[in-house]
């Protein structure tokens, strides 16, 4: 790179031109003593300034140019040496984040808005069904409001111990008697009652709502055949049946009631899913059976595990326990010679192992449902006996 000899006699001027020679160029001279054009592989940048400065002005000018560019020549070292912190970009993950939780805002915009402009197509759609499915409904919410009624009502006669109301009893097992009798008489050509002796209902045609419906009735029907038995437990006076006893006789009921409705629900299902309709030909029928068996495993499965908690049930029903030990005298005086859970004398007091003392038949209740002793809180037992006092299970088994 050769500066023009023009540039370099007038240093005043007010262009610059720079030669760029990517290889070495000669000059010739004119005849006139002038200087030649360069070759064509010559490149001359041409930059241009304002205007003509003095000739007095002109070294001053150019000082102050170097003298600046030395200067931010020094700033631009002093900038790569000490490098600036300025905040990066966040990463890309927070950018994704953030776009999939709007896209999840927007679907669920979208969804309720769907839902918003639906709702009155829902609406009518839902009544229609409840007027064609109105008398099914009507009955289960009566089976359902009849259980809550004589499941608190015998909860509360066997709390009650030997002041319970017999006539309260006779009262719930007519009401059960009678309301089954008329639901059957009702759906007698449904034959619903074919359902308790593991025989399927005769309904044309069998589809999943009507298998749905009698298995849920044949289930309550099924509680209110136990809740009876358990009136008839609470029958007899205490002299016959102490309420130890009772309290044995009515676990064992329950844990039968399960086992029943357990397997009250096959029949029906079985034939659900094993018939076919003749368009669906062999291959309907394969799957239908394939179905069949996949659930009959299943249930067995279930089956398997009630079948062991009810064996354990017979075993405490036959062997029988008695919570802590017999209380002596001086205990029970010092204990105050009062029951601190019925609040009256002592009949046949056990002590625990935290030393105190406690009717027999009272603690026995507690112990339906707790483990600790009622005053200190101390752990008695590892064991909860459940379904003593009288409580029928609200678990509708409807498979």
């Amino acid at each position: 790179m050769q500066p023009n000899s023009n540039e370099r006699d007038d240093p005043a001027g007010n262009s610059l031109s720079l030669n760029l020679q990517p290889e070495h160029l000669t000059k010739t001279q004119t005849p006139t003593g002038a200087p030649a054009l360069p070759e064509s592989g010559e490149v001359r940048v041409h930059m241009t300034g304002e205007s003509r400065e003095t000739s007095a002005g002109g070294p001053s000018s150019r000082r102050s140019r170097a003298s600046s560019h030395s200067h931010s020549h020094s700033h631009g070292h002093s900038r790569a040496q000490h490098p600036s912190h300025t905040h990066e970009p966040e990463p890309a993950e927070s950018d994704m984040d953030s776009g999939e939780t709007s896209s999840s805002f927007s679907e669920l915009r979208y969804l309720y808005h769907w839902i918003q402009k639906s709702l009155p197509f829902l609406v009518i759609l839902g009544s229609k069904l409840v007027i064609q499915h109105a008398l099914g409904l009507a009955v289960g919410v009566g089976l359902f409001m009849t259980f809550l009624y004589v499941n608190k009502s015998l909860q509360t006669q066997v709390f009650l111990q030997d002041r319970h109301s017999k006539l309260q009893c006779v009262w719930l097992l007519l009401f059960m008697t009678l309301s089954t009798s008329l639901l059957y008489y009702t759906f007698l050509p449904e034959s619903l009652h074919y359902c308790l002796i593991f025989m399927g209902p005769s309904i044309e045609p069998l589809g999943f709502w009507e298998v749905l419906w009698t298995v849920g009735v044949t289930n309550f029907i099924i509680k209110f055949l136990m809740m009876g038995t358990k009136c008839l437990i609470l029958l007899p006076p205490s002299s016959l049946l102490s309420f130890r006893s009772q309290g044995r006789w009515l676990m064992l009921t329950e844990e039968l009631g399960q086992l029943y409705q357990a397997l009250a629900p096959v029949p029906p299902w079985f034939r659900y899913l094993v018939t076919y309709q003749e368009v669906d030909g062999t291959t309907g029928l394969t799957l239908g059976v394939l179905l069949a068996l996949v659930y009959l495993i299943m249930k067995l499965l279930g089956l398997y595990s009630q079948w062991t908690a009810f064996t354990k049930t017979v075993r405490i029903f036959l062997k029988g326990e008695h919570t802590g030990m017999p209380a002596s005298r001086s205990q029970c005086s010092e204990a105050g010679d009062v029951c601190p859970i019925c609040q009256g004398e002592y009949r046949d007091p056990r002590s625990l192992v935290c030393q105190h003392v406690f009717c027999d038949e009272c603690i026995a209740l507690w112990f339906n449902r707790e483990k600790s002793c009622p005053l200190c809180r101390t752990v008695v037992t590892e064991k909860v006996y459940k379904w003593r006092d009288g409580a029928t299970s609200p678990h509708l088994q409807i498979y």
